[in-house]
């Protein structure tokens, strides 16, 4: 039997201790894409984030995983959901594809795994997904997943424009 959390291309897992590394190099890989510039952080800081995430309990609401390619076993992005509100239904969430990974299709099924668990299972009925709006390839995957944008974060960040999108 396949598992719930597993496609034809990616595996999502809980976060181990040893992907602090890969969660380093996809930060550096996201401030290629123009995100917001942050401090530089240690390795150590990486280490303990990593510990810290594979020792926490899950709520089923709010988690970050790895995304894992199954053919490699290589850890290749990280997915998660975020502010979510139950009693409204609905949540964001956030995935990220390490440089050399891209355009290969692992975002779009961790995506729509996350999605099922999070619509099927949790029962929550709406997703909402920030976006740089010249993040391109990010619009591009929402719009084919189904998204529709709703509108655009004027001055919300200093001197990027964010777009939100929603399915």
């Amino acid at each position: 039997m396949t598992s719930f959390w597993t496609g034809k291309r990616v595996r999502l897992r809980g976060i181990e201790p040893d992907d602090w590394t890969a969660f380093m190099r996809f930060t550096a890989d996201e401030k290629g894409l123009g995100d917001l510039p942050q401090p530089p952080r240690p390795a150590e800081g990486y280490r303990v984030w990593a510990r810290e995430q594979a020792a926490a309990k899950s709520d089923g609401d709010g988690d970050q995983l790895a995304i894992e390619a199954v053919d490699t076993g290589a850890m290749v992005g990280a997915v998660g959901s975020h502010l979510a509100d139950a009693r409204a239904g609905w949540f964001e969430y956030g995935a990220t594809i390490g440089a050399e990974h891209r355009r290969k299709g692992y975002a779009v099924e961790a995506v729509v795994l996350l999605l099922r668990f999070m619509f099927a299972e949790r029962r929550y009925h709406r997703c909402q997904a920030r976006i740089f709006a010249h993040n391109e390839a990010s619009l591009t995957l929402h719009r084919r997943l189904g998204f529709t944008e709703e509108g655009r974060l004027r001055d919300h960040v200093f001197s990027l424009a964010g777009t939100v999108i929603s399915s």
